[in-house]
């Protein structure tokens, strides 16, 4: 005879050890402190020059959806993030899929860091083959989570110092440079010989993926101190600080090198800056910042990844007894961490770096879409406060990642569609053709 519920052994849970500049820590690695370089050169060209007005913009936009993420943290303080909003407040199956479609950009998280990182490590060391770069880095990043939060938290801390000391480097080489030969200072602002509005419109599009990333903070909300405060400061900050620090080093490039027409290389031409302002060494250092930052970006991935899988295994959306599954000692979801490592392994050899990156943002917008719309549904249509302070955020930061989904790749489009429609099949055939309900363990659980 089965035994009662109430004598069933308690599963373990998530440990709450993350204060808020451990959770601030973990934003910034995945969204990267060397978020703008690897784009600098595309910005430059789409906006016609105008790279700091556009990563200003992007800031402005993003924070809509920032602050949506925060106080949905602070009413849902669960790791299951998107899936959870959705599902609680709208309702369980489309917050299935709207984690189902979120849960696309952080499978593909990991796995694009494992093929930029790999190429990279190739060019430095070509003489290793790159399928040996991408088990190396697939089982580096899957090793390191698995080491628990808290030592993971340790290393988010210790690639930020790393990346940090490097953009001081750049910083000091570039005003140098720039005191020796001049420059028109508010020329990366405005220029009035090159300003296009429409210009300007598609470059602030491709400077808001600058800021992807920034969402993972909201699943680590069960292993957070505070989750209901810091995880809205932590997101907000992540922001602001990617904002003010991606602006700095985009001026301070554009200035460097102001005419947008003549880079070497424009997928690359952030190291050439570089190159300009400090020489090979600096040139060289750049290179493996960024290298660095790409490796921090796909250990947040999977850690923000598995945790969001276990808020769906936890509540059997999907299968409980592996994604649902906490590691006793370390208290971390491992079988979801071994399976993001997987996908990124096997992903690597599967798939270039720009259909991964396309899909990566249609997983990523979709998700910002959806905790938008819970926001908007929680704080204004059922809140008491009627004010634009709950109606404006939620609703910019919704049409702002429309617009910004329905204009990524033909072949993302098509291949991110294929990926909901399995998701709403899975849905069907897990209710029974919707006639079982999906049921959420998670309450609202704010003190309004």
């Amino acid at each position: 005879m089965p035994a009662p519920i109430s004598s069933v052994t308690p599963q373990p849970r998530l440990r709450r050890t993350l204060g808020l500049w451990d959770l601030v820590f973990c934003g910034i690695i995945l969204v990267q402190p060397t978020a703008p370089m690897p784009n600098f050169g595309i910005i430059g060209q789409t906006a016609q020059g105008h790279i700091a007005t556009a990563i200003l913009i992007a800031m402005v936009a993003m924070l809509f959806t920032a602050v949506s993420y925060g106080r949905m943290a602070r009413a849902y303080p669960s790791a299951g993030s998107v899936f959870t909003y959705v599902g609680c407040e709208m309702h369980p199956t489309l917050g299935f899929l709207a984690g189902w479609g979120y849960m696309l950009s952080l499978l593909v998280g990991t796995l694009i860091g494992t093929i930029w990182c790999s190429k990279a490590a190739g060019n430095i060391w070509p003489a290793i083959p790159y399928a040996a770069w991408v088990v190396f880095f697939a089982a580096l990043f899957t090793l390191l989570n698995l080491r628990g939060i808290r030592a993971s938290a340790r290393t988010n801390e210790g690639l930020v110092v790393v990346m940090s000391v490097v953009i001081f480097w750049f910083f000091v080489a570039a005003i140098r440079y720039l005191f020796h030969h001049g420059a028109a200072w508010s020329q990366p602002f405005y220029d009035p010989s090159t300003f296009s509005m429409s210009a300007l419109s598609k470059g602030t599009s491709l400077a808001v993926l600058t800021f992807i990333g920034f969402d993972g903070i909201a699943t680590l909300s069960e292993e957070a101190e505070n989750p209901r405060r810091n995880i809205l400061l932590a997101t907000v900050f992540t922001c602001l600080l990617t904002g003010i620090l991606g602006t700095a080093q985009v001026y301070l490039g554009q200035l460097i090198w102001p005419d947008f027409r003549t880079y070497p290389d424009v997928d690359t031409a952030f190291v050439h800056v570089a190159g300009r302002a400090g020489g090979p060494a600096l040139f060289h250092a750049i290179n493996l910042t960024i290298l660095v930052a790409s490796i921090g970006s796909a250990m947040g991935a999977q850690l923000a990844g598995a945790r969001l899988l276990y808020g769906m295994g936890r509540d059997a959306v999907i299968p409980r007894a592996f994604f649902g599954a906490i590691q006793p000692q370390r208290r971390i979801p491992q079988n979801s961490v071994l399976f993001i490592g997987g996908i990124g392994l096997a992903g690597a050899f599967l798939m270039n770096y720009q259909l991964a990156a396309e899909l990566l943002n249609f997983g990523a917008l979709f998700g910002f879409m959806g905790v938008n719309a819970a926001a908007f549904v929680r704080y204004f249509v059922r809140g008491t406060d009627k004010s634009l302070a709950t109606f404006l955020p939620p609703i910019l930061g919704f049409v702002v990642c429309f617009l910004l989904w329905i204009n990524v790749g033909r072949t993302a489009l098509i291949a991110g569609s294929v990926w909901l429609l399995a998701g709403l099949l899975f849905s069907v055939v897990k209710t029974n053709g919707f006639r079982i309900p999906m049921v959420l363990s998670e309450a609202p659980s704010e003190v309004e």
